[in-house]
């Protein structure tokens, strides 16, 4: 599982280059006005031709969730449907696991559509006459899968998200938020590589929104499929994903991880964008912690974290093995009483260890740290400690990016 901001290190499975698309009769003087600085309206008002979108670059990594985000009119569902071509680009190349589809015909896109990406609409788009069942199964029933096949891969998907036992209901006895699990589930079904879910959750209530949130970074964490998720929410794109682009007038202004977005904003529409975004809800312990320094070795003796806790004016000090596994913490008192009576670290050794995981976020850690006498470890699932995070370090994380505590 990758880390809430951290984009994967692998291999781009999606490639977008100088993509344009302009609708209307005369797309070629629509563009040669627009590069001559022309505005989209001006052109518009011109030519008749809207220019949808404009010399779009971009790479989508394996496994990510890489999020389209703006205001309506910006492009991005436009440019999310020209991935899968039920939009066809003006100019541009879009790649597919190194295949470029912009110049495929009918019978090799059909391929990719089955077998490559699975697509997720706002208005959930199920079949009203077939049950629930029947609507999670159509993609493998039109690829010639037979009944049996497809109705078991059907029922051990709606399982997966969550509507086990719902497959002979009907769409019009589901609510909302049941219906659009359908939808992923139906997306889910063929098991493609990627999942192109456009405004997905916009058209539900809040909170069943953010529980479609939750399911989704979940069944993310298990199946690490690659989403390019397209959202006008500024912080459902912070919730979700990897990495943001954010679009203005059919062009990418900025991408980066959602950090980078809020704390170094490119220019002043970015930055007006992101102004009134709280950072405690975005920053994570990695980005608030500090060196985990001093520590002491398991190997050491009582008379070094006795040095080292009255070198550092602390009066505990955490404890780990050479390959900085944490194993507890010893205190001032203990360490001063174990040297006068020759015993071991190991022997007044604290085991019952509060830590904070590297992407628990700031809400999370200040729970914690308000029960706490010492610095939270941040400690990776291999119980390996990163760092150390306290009040001070959360209060000075925010100042230097420009938040408020």
């Amino acid at each position: 599982m990758v880390c809430s901001g951290d984009p994967p290190e692998s291999e781009p499975i999606i490639r977008v280059q100088d993509l344009t698309k302009v609708f209307g009769h005369d797309p070629e003087k629509a563009l040669k006005l627009h590069r001559l600085g022309r505005s989209k309206k001006e052109v518009y008002d011109e030519t008749k031709a809207t220019i949808a979108l404009h010399n779009v670059s971009f790479e989508v990594m394996r496994g990510e969730t890489f999020v389209l985000m703006g205001l309506s009119g910006s492009g991005k569902s436009t440019l999310l449907r020209c991935i899968n071509r039920l939009i066809d680009p003006t100019e541009g190349k879009i790649e597919i696991d190194g295949v470029e589809i912009v110049g495929m015909d009918h019978e090799e896109l059909r391929h990719i559509r089955r077998h490559k990406l699975g697509m997720i609409f706002q208005n959930f788009a199920l079949l009203p006459q077939r049950n629930i069942l029947d609507n999670v199964a159509f993609g493998l029933e039109i690829m010639g899968v037979s009944k049996d096949e497809r109705n078991q891969r059907a029922e051990e998907v709606l399982e997966m998200v969550g509507l086990g036992g719902y497959g002979s209901s009907m769409p019009s006895e589901l609510s909302g938020g049941m219906k659009q699990r359908v939808g992923l589930a139906r997306a889910l079904t063929s098991d493609p590589d990627i999942l192109l879910m456009d405004e997905a959750f916009s058209a539900l209530d809040p909170l069943i929104r953010r529980d479609m949130q939750d399911e989704l970074l979940e069944l993310q964490e298990r199946l690490g499929k690659t989403i390019i998720f397209v959202t006008h929410d500024l912080d459902e794109a912070l919730k979700l994903g990897t990495r943001i682009a954010l679009m203005k007038d059919g062009s990418i202004v900025q991408i980066g991880t959602p950090e980078e977005i809020l704390t170094n904003p490119e220019n002043a529409y970015v930055e007006k964008f992101v102004a009134d975004v709280d950072l405690t809800r975005v920053l994570t312990a990695k980005d608030v912690m500090r060196r985990p320094e001093p520590v002491a070795q398991c190997t050491a003796g009582p008379r070094v974290a006795l040095h080292l806790m009255e070198e550092h004016d602390i009066s505990m000090i955490f404890v780990i093995t050479r390959h900085r596994i944490l194993r507890g913490f010893v205190t001032l008192e203990d360490t001063v009483s174990a040297v006068k009576e020759g015993k071991n670290l190991s022997d007044i050794l604290r085991t019952d260890v509060a830590t904070v995981a590297p992407d628990a976020t700031i809400p999370d850690i200040l729970s914690l740290i308000v029960q706490s006498n010492h610095p939270l470890p941040v400690v990776d699932e291999n119980g390996r400690m990163h760092g150390l995070v306290s009040r001070a370090s959360i209060l000075a994380a925010l100042a230097r990016k420009g938040g408020e505590a």
